[in-house]
């Protein structure tokens, strides 16, 4: 998975506004590059947590043969899935997952499947 510069930017950008809280969105790739960030609004606001709400037409990009990716931020843990990510994974189950950590800058790519985390390489 590539995400290019000016994506991971808008990715920093939303992650700095929301924390302390998480935010969250969806990363629309198209072969493997990310073409860009549709922010979603976590209905929790919360620093530990998040519900993603966003745009339903938003999931019709699938249709047309993008694939999405889930995005959400950590304020302060690392970039790694927690036990509540992977607990709450439902509907992004077998979906990339990015996480980014506002505190070190660090984005990584995993994906979650039947409570399991396997990472994803990103560039």
């Amino acid at each position: 998975m590539v995400v290019p510069d000016a994506v991971r930017a808008e990715l920093r950008a939303h992650a700095e506004e929301e924390a302390p809280n998480e935010c969250c969105g969806l990363i629309v790739f198209s072969g493997g590059v990310a073409e860009r960030y549709v922010r979603g609004r976590n209905r929790l606001a919360s620093p530990y947590r998040y519900e993603l709400e966003i745009d339903p037409e938003v999931w019709f990009l699938e249709d047309e043969g993008y694939e999405l990716a889930v995005f959400h931020s950590h304020p302060e843990t690392e970039p790694r899935p927690s036990r509540t990510d992977r607990e709450l994974s439902g509907l992004w189950a077998g979906r990339p997952y990015l996480i980014y950590t506002v505190r070190t800058g660090e984005l990584a790519a995993w994906r979650i499947e039947d409570g399991r985390i396997e990472p994803l390489p990103l560039s």
